[in-house]
């Protein structure tokens, strides 16, 4: 993994100041006030392009590999302002991990995330960061065959602990999925089933731990599963049967 000082545009108009990831291939990257994170696995594909002017420092840093979560593709990640989190993925394109580390930028350090309670492993999956906790829905599992998953879990940096989301009430489990936080509620759409698209989701309140599903009245007809809040691509679906 490598951070780099300074990036004024990458991909689709995202600014430098925007805390946000992209998944390509199995890239996950990270943008937070002028210094993007970039966390990959020998496995990845596809390119990371800049669009704007140049880098004001245009340098790069490795980041350490002292305690780093195990070398994966398709993880998740989430800057929570001081931390960029990783979790999940895979390492062999079927088995989903449960594990994953905080990286501090400040101190170039790892630091393991707790699997006790921590949800099932996947990948294909959505987080998103809340301000307090990473929220991680959905995706897919292996457990001799293929699962689908409408299962999640809070994930708490300052006590190291995991809650799992409520099943109740939420959406139909899937993946390649999209999720955003509004700044109370983590809305999840789309995404599907193997050959069957959605155009469903859900309003999920870590408050209340319960979920709304949205309407489906005048919503966008079921998207090809590549469909994507951020910048999916094609070959995100691990390349299987496609």
């Amino acid at each position: 993994m490598f951070t780099h000082r300074s990036a004024s545009k990458v991909n689709a108009n995202i600014s430098s100041t925007a805390k946000a990831h992209i998944i390509r291939g199995a890239y996950v990257l990270l943008l937070s006030f002028g210094i993007f994170l970039i966390f990959f696995s020998p496995h990845s594909s596809g390119n990371i392009s800049k669009d704007g002017p140049p880098c004001t420092d245009d340098t790069w840093t490795p980041t350490s590999t002292t305690n780093a979560p195990d070398g994966r593709m398709l993880p998740t990640a989430v800057w929570t302002g001081s931390e960029m989190i990783v979790w999940g993925g895979t390492t062999d394109r079927i088995n989903g991990l449960n594990t994953g580390g905080r990286y501090n930028p400040s101190t170039d350090s790892w630091t393991a995330t707790t699997t006790t309670n921590a949800p099932t492993g996947r990948s294909i999956h959505t987080a998103v960061w809340t301000g307090s906790e990473m929220i991680v829905w959905g995706g897919e599992a292996f457990d001799g065959s293929f699962q689908y998953l409408d299962t999640g879990g809070r994930y708490n940096p300052g006590t190291d602990s995991w809650i799992a989301t409520s099943t109740s009430n939420a959406p139909s489990a899937r993946e390649v999925h999209t999720a955003v936080w509004t700044g109370s509620e983590m809305i999840v759409w789309g995404g599907g089933t193997l050959g069957s698209p959605f155009n469903t989701g859900g309003r999920y309140n870590p408050n209340t731990d319960s979920w709304t599903a949205t309407s489906t009245t005048n919503a966008p007809s079921a998207p090809v599963l590549s469909h994507g809040s951020v910048d999916r691509q094609p070959n995100d679906r691990l390349g299987r049967n496609s």
